[in-house]
């Protein structure tokens, strides 16, 4: 896909996922969201070629602008949309699949300090409630809910609803929407 096929692609990821977007250009010059996985995708390409304090000083850099962390190792997906990102850190072997959303304050982190993969897994289609803590090298299922301020730090199965103090999942309900989910007072810690 071309440079500007992703930008446009990622312009109407987050026109569908957030009701109060009124255009393509609003979205692409007031998003700090989009900023930020923009900034990622320089930032992550450097990163695997070797050029790593490079990277990792831009990644600051658009810490600094945008208040969205994104380790540039980090693996992320398409359509991936950060919603009033202020807050979200995504560590360095993070990985998320296409079409993820992330509310605000959300942690994607580790939770040992040896090396190798310490950060979760995000399959596809996944959507994470504001202050939610996905920790350590875990795996949360494709089309999973996770819901706002829960802690996960262990595996939840595709189609998965995750609430709680430590989460527990639950499979979805027929029908059951994901914003209902992410909001309401019932799932909400």
């Amino acid at each position: 896909m071309s440079f500007w096929g992703r930008i446009r692609e990622d312009v109407a990821a987050a026109k569908l996922r957030d009701p109060a977007a009124r255009g393509g250009v609003e979205i692409a010059l007031l998003y700090p969201g989009l900023h930020a996985i923009w900034a990622h995708r320089v930032w992550h390409g450097l990163w695997v070629r070797g050029f790593r304090f490079v990277a990792r000083l831009g990644s600051q850099l658009t810490r600094w602008t945008t208040g969205i962390e994104i380790h540039p190792g980090a693996t992320i997906g398409r359509r991936f949309f950060i919603d009033h990102g202020m807050g979200v850190v995504i560590g360095e072997t993070a990985e998320v699949g296409d079409d993820v959303m992330l509310y605000h304050g959300v942690t994607l982190g580790g939770r040992q300090r040896e090396g190798g993969k310490r950060h979760p897994t995000l399959e596809d289609g996944v959507a994470v409630g504001a202050g939610a803590k996905i920790l350590g090298p875990i795996r949360v299922g494709a089309h999973s809910v996770v819901g706002a301020n829960a802690v996960v730090t262990k595996d939840a199965p595709p189609d998965s609803v995750l609430v709680g103090v430590p989460a527990k999942p639950r499979s979805r309900r027929a029908g059951e929407d994901t914003r209902a989910i992410l909001t309401a007072p019932e799932y909400v810690i």
